[in-house]
């Protein structure tokens, strides 16, 4: 056990016997390492990787024209400045994006009618733009149109090559049939099957089929080369009328001896007539020299010929390759007096005649005549002609903007089919149809196993960054074909760049892919957790992958290379179990998008600390100690024999064996399970609900830390964004509710932020409309350390994770309160508000510019009595700290009615005075039924030229303020550094001139300069000293030069705050003014509401009763819930006893400690804390 205090108010003890080798990496990496390869916003352009973005660009352009004389060229893309920030956007319903410029090449050439050759006439070089693309915030999230969103990671099957069995449901007889299929990124999908008779198909985008010797003939292969690719060949010798085949060791093994064979020197009998060449018998030959094996001409009948024969005198066709020798053939080989001929080597065991027959069944002999039957099978309609037809074979295989394998996908068929071709080679290569159909049939002949397509190791992960990408190229592909017209309808030496490029098809296919593809969410913002598991979460759904009803039980069930990289527990309840799955704690998706995870390396028996990260192909191969494994001192396995997984299975290993080690129980499961105490001692069922139902708790009014925890509270909250991280070392100088401001010291030259303001988010609302709230827990002239957590935010508590509270429970029957898992509440859980929480609902009123007049927002509101205007202001909006009830109006609205029947009299009127719509009504927004609370914050947009309305302009004064307080606070602390930097520096320098400030002279030529001298002066002003030092002299003014920069950052940076007030809002078109009310209310614990515990312990509150009522204590303590006993042993979950019976000591223990507190007994108060 250790002691440990976590630089919060916890003070923890921790349990855990295993040390911790490796910190939790950050829970939300994979999201933004994704996005952020992406986009390579802060990587130079000619040192940017062919990945995200740049590899879009790349695989469209360059463009061409029909004609081939004018090509467009990409040449490089950047990005401009950030709009509108992240907190303007949510409030405005923006989206948080970056505008994206391109710049492009025109090149157009002159072709040489003799020669052919092209020469460059004319280069137009132009940077255009080229729309917005969303970014992604610090929290992994993205901000469309004023709402967060998160694109889930897509788990789908990896490109490559997989061979599959039917299990023999297919055929009637039984007859198990061989699959494979080869799956491009981008691409016609190659499908390869063997039918009942053993020929070999394949179908192209599952048309048709074909026997797979027409595609290889196509492919440039010949029939004979074909035979000689997938079978070994057997050499007949002919000498007159005897007949031998050439001694072949690995051929002759379990032949049976034809002609007995004699020793060439002895004349022994080495191999007797009918028996078989065995290994001894085949070593006895060896060992004899014998070259050649006697036969008998019958050994040759029915055998297939490899080659095709020719006379060699005549030149006369003898027998075709692939021709069965029979006694006509066989005479007509005798009469041609050839010396030798090769046939196929088919013994029905280790090699069959399918390929043999598949090649009789194709009755194409040239390589032309196989590309037009391609082409008539794939294009029924067209008339075919030979170059059409090759170049339809070019596309659809070995063209990269039309086949793409992807580097994965490349290394996937190196491994599966043995090669090493370069992962850049992303095009079907000819040898990889000829490896997969020899692996198919190879597999057939053997009936070996099929390729476990839910094998972690066959699954990868498209995150983000990849998704996009895809939606990119989508988007060039659709511009690159209005390019391609365009060039062709107009002079092209008229036009410049900007004229072909449209870039309306990229940013409709990018906003459609974050508005309504599958994979891009609503954000689950409930609490912390809740966000952090939504960013971690990996589906087997959406465009590419699996649907609810095809899925079956295989794909949803827990595989063993799940392992450490995704967790078995958590996953939803419903039709999408085992579909939408979450990354375990430790896990990391590598650049090839397969899932790792972490073990420690042995060597020589010995356990060490060197960790390595490895995928379930790499790990199949090892096996690999649990992390609770017993080590001695030195880290050598105590036990003779270790536990250890051995390809998914669970076996006893000699310690000598093992080569890596788990580096800790926790990366078995995810972010909610591994949040569990006692996790180990719970049903896998319950466990399953306990992880989904924490992702549900409200955040309360007051959070309160776990007393039992698990240790990773700490990480969950720092890492999910909602609390707020020192990002240097410094010392706090100022704290008050809506901020920190902390000073750092400076960098070796001076330079460097020497302030950082952290503004608090104060009662904002949430996606799930929860309260989000930050509270400062660091106090004025506390030191803080980079990544120290100085704000809480909602649902943790001293820096940890706190979705409940600690309350006191009884297991018992109460009058039949808690049957059926109904809990019994004390009320003072109500009364003191310890399951308050707060809840934020917005109001939004909007004034339109319509037929019949414009809209108003005013407090002039016909029909209304005056006391349901008390609440508005003088604009008509209703003013902070308003208690509103159903019915009360939140924002007063009038909109013009439809024309009247007027009378003359009327009409006269109307036209002297110029009314347009005399009448309004009243169509103000109002609480709508079932909300209660007090309004907290109204914001008021105004399109650009209208004049602002009071309130608008009383929030800009008050934001304003808060921005020159900021500004002020900077410059304070920023010349505060300088001057002690400086004053430090300048203390006891010799001047070399004197010093004057006006007429007065404060140092004299040769004097030192003193520290009252240096605090009459400003820091600006220390610039103006002579020193004898010439060295110290220009380091002063380089310091005072960076002050001064600093300084105009700070005021230029005030400045556009400030400007963007003036500019008026961008509201939708036909929108004058839009207001927005949030209104806040509590809501107190009820009969009705649901409860959970972790250990997936739910129910309902039954019955709220009286303190003194609630069964108590020996010592008279009331309990604060009654929980029924039964709901334990059947679910199993005994977790929960655990929990209770540490959390009662941890309680008891802190009970003691305040007692001691409190008599001052600090003797027995340190003796307590040391024990």
């Amino acid at each position: 056990m250790q002691n440990r205090l976590s630089g919060s108010k916890c003070l923890r003890r921790s349990f855990g016997t295993i040390p911790k080798i490796v910190a939790f990496p950050n829970l939300i990496e994979m999201q933004r390492d994704s996005y952020a390869r992406f986009l390579q916003r802060d990587v130079p352009a000619e040192k940017r990787e062919d990945v995200g973005i740049h590899a879009a660009f790349s695989s469209v352009f360059p463009i061409r024209d029909f004609t081939g004389t004018a090509y467009l060229e990409f040449v490089s893309y950047g990005f401009g400045d950030v709009k509108y920030h992240e907190h303007e956007c949510l409030h405005k319903g923006m989206t948080y994006e970056v505008p994206i410029r391109i710049t492009v090449r025109l090149v157009i050439y002159d072709t040489d009618k003799e020669t052919g050759v092209q020469n460059i006439r004319d280069i137009k070089e132009q940077e255009i733009y080229f729309g917005t693309i969303p970014l992604m915030t610090d929290r992994g999230t993205f901000i469309v149109n004023g709402t967060e969103r998160v694109v889930v990671s897509q788990l789908h099957r990896s490109p490559g090559v997989f061979f599959d069995h039917d299990k023999g449901k297919t055929h009637s007889s039984g007859k198990v049939l061989y699959t494979a299929r080869i799956i491009p990124v981008r691409g016609s999908w190659i499908d390869l099957e063997i039918d009942p008779k053993d020929i070999v198909y394949v179908r192209i985008d599952r048309r048709r089929k074909f026997p797979v010797t027409l595609l290889l003939k196509a492919f440039g292969y010949s029939g004979e080369e074909i035979l000689a690719y997938f079978y070994r060949t057997e050499k007949i010798l002919v000498e007159g009328k005897r007949l031998y085949k050439a001694f072949d060791e690995e051929l002759l093994k379990d032949q049976r001896v034809s002609k007995s064979v004699k020793h060439p020197v002895t004349g022994e009998i080495i191999a007797k007539k009918g028996n078989r060449f065995t290994k001894k018998t085949i070593r006895q030959l060896v060992e004899a020299g014998v070259d050649r094996i006697p036969i008998e001409p019958k050994d040759v009948e029915d055998r297939v010929l490899a080659h095709t024969l020719v006379d060699p005198k005549s030149g006369d066709l003898v027998a075709t390759h692939n021709e069965v020798v029979d006694e006509e053939i066989f005479d007509r080989i005798l009469g041609a007096k050839l010396s030798s001929f090769d046939v196929l080597y088919i013994d029905g065991v280790t090699s069959s005649d399918s390929i043999r027959k598949t090649l009789l069944l194709d009755k194409v002999e040239t390589h032309d005549d196989a590309l037009l039957e391609i082409y008539r099978r794939l294009r029924p309609s067209n008339p075919p002609t030979i170059e059409v037809a090759r170049e339809l074979c070019r596309q659809l295989f070995f063209r990269s903007s039309h086949y793409d394998l992807s580097a994965v996908g490349r290394l996937k068929m190196n491994i599966r089919l043995g090669q090493d071709i370069a992962l850049d080679v992303r095009t079907l290569m000819k040898d990889d149809l000829l490896r997969t159909t020899k692996t198919l049939v190879e597999l057939k002949d053997r009936q070996g196993p099929a390729d476990d397509i839910d094998h972690l190791g066959n699954r990868r992960v498209r995150a983000v960054g990849e998704l996009l990408e895809n939606q990119y190229r989508v988007g060039l592909v659709r511009m690159e074909r209005a390019i391609k017209e365009r060039m062709s309808l107009q002079e092209i030496d008229t036009l410049m760049p900007h004229d072909l490029i449209n870039s309306k098809p990229v940013s409709a296919v990018v906003k459609e892919f974050f508005g309504t593809s599958q994979l891009s969410q609503f954000m689950d913002q409930t609490n912390p957790l809740s966000e952090v598991t939504h960013k971690r979460r990996l589906s087997a759904l959406g465009p590419g992958g699996l649907t609810r009803e095809r899925a079956g039980f295989e794909v949803r069930d827990v595989h063993p290379t799940h392992y450490g990289r995704i967790c078995p527990i958590e996953t939803p309840e419903g039709p999408n179990i085992g579909l939408i799955v979450s990354l375990s704690t430790y896990a990391r998706v590598n650049a090839f998008g397969f899932v790792e995870t972490p073990n420690r390396v042995v060597e020589n028996g010995r356990v060490t600390d060197t960790v390595k990260y490895m995928s379930a192909l790499e790990e199949k191969d090892y096996p690999i100690a649990q992390a609770n494994a017993p080590l001695d001192a030195e880290g050598r396995f105590l036990r003779p024999t270790v536990s250890a997984r051995v390809e998914g299975e669970f076996l006893m290993v000699k310690r000598d064996e093992i080569k890596f080690m788990d580096i800790s129980p926790d990366q078995l499961v995810s972010v909610s399970a591994s949040l569990i105490p006692f996790l180990e001692n719970d049903d896998a069922n319950r466990a399953l609900m306990g992880s989904n139902m924490q992702r549900q708790a409200v955040p309360l009014l007051v959070s309160s830390a776990p007393l039992v925890g698990t240790g990773i509270e700490r990480v969950v909250a720092k890492d999910s964004g909602v609390t707020i991280v020192a990002e240097r070392d410094g010392e706090v100088v100022d704290v008050d509710a809506s901020r920190v401001v902390v000073k750092h010291g400076r960098g070796g030259n001076g330079s460097g932020k020497q302030v950082r303001i952290y503004n608090l988010t104060k009662y904002s609302r949430s996606n799930q409309n929860t309260c989000f709230n930050q509270r400062p827990i660091v106090r004025k002239g506390a030191c803080v350390d980079k990544g120290d957590i100085i704000a809480d935010g909602p649902a943790t508590d001293g820096g940890e994770l706190a979705l409940g509270k600690n309350v006191v429970v009884a297991f018992m029957p109460w009058g039949g309160y808690n049957f059926e898992d109904s809990i019994l509440v004390s009320e003072r859980l109500v009364r003191d508000g310890v399951f308050t929480s707060i809840h934020i609902e917005q109001f939004e009123a909007v004034a339109r510019d319509t037929k019949l007049g414009k809209e108003e927002i005013t407090r002039d509101i016909p029909n209304v009595g005056e006391e349901a205007l008390t609440q508005l202001d003088e604009s008509g909006i209703i003013r902070l700290g308003a208690e509103v009830k159903p019915g009360d109006i939140l924002v007063g609205k009038v909109t013009p009615k439809g024309e009247t029947q007027l009378s003359p009299e009327e009409k006269l009127l109307r036209a002297i005075f110029g009314e347009k719509a005399g009448d309004v009504k009243d169509s103000s927004l109002r609480v709508p039924p079932s909300i209660t609370g007090i309004v907290i914050d109204a914001k008021v947009f105004s399109r650009r030229g209208v004049e602002k309305d009071e309130r608008s302009l009383s929030i800009e004064r008050q934001e304003i303020e808060a921005l020159e307080k900021d500004k002020d606070d900077e410059l304070a602390i920023i010349e505060d550094v300088a001057r002690e930097s400086l004053t430090e520096l300048l203390k006891g320098q010799t001047c070399a001139a004197p010093f004057k400030k006006g007429k007065k002279s404060l140092v004299k030529k040769g004097d030192k300069i003193s520290s009252e001298v240096l605090s009459k002066i400003s820091v600006s002003e220390m610039s103006f000293f002579e020193l004898k030092d010439a060295s110290q002299a220009s380091h002063v003014v380089e310091m005072v030069q960076i002050y001064e920069e600093q300084c105009e950052e700070v005021r230029s940076r005030f400045a556009n705050q400030v400007s963007q007030y003036d500019k008026g809002d961008e509201l939708p078109p036909g929108i004058i003014k839009m207001v927005k009310v949030y209104v806040a209310m509590k809501r107190r614990l009820s009969v009705g509401d649901k409860m959970a515990g972790r250990h997936g312990n739910k129910g309902v509150v039954s019955c709220i009763l009286r303190q003194e009522d609630m069964p108590y204590f020996e010592d008279g303590t009331p309990v604060d819930f009654v929980l029924n006993p039964l709901g334990v042993p059947s679910r199993m979950n005994v977790g929960q006893i655990l929990e209770c019976h540490l959390g009662w000591a941890a309680k008891g223990l802190g009970d003691q400690i305040t007692s001691l507190i409190r008599s001052e007994n600090r003797k027995s108060l340190r003796m307590k804390l040391k024990s």
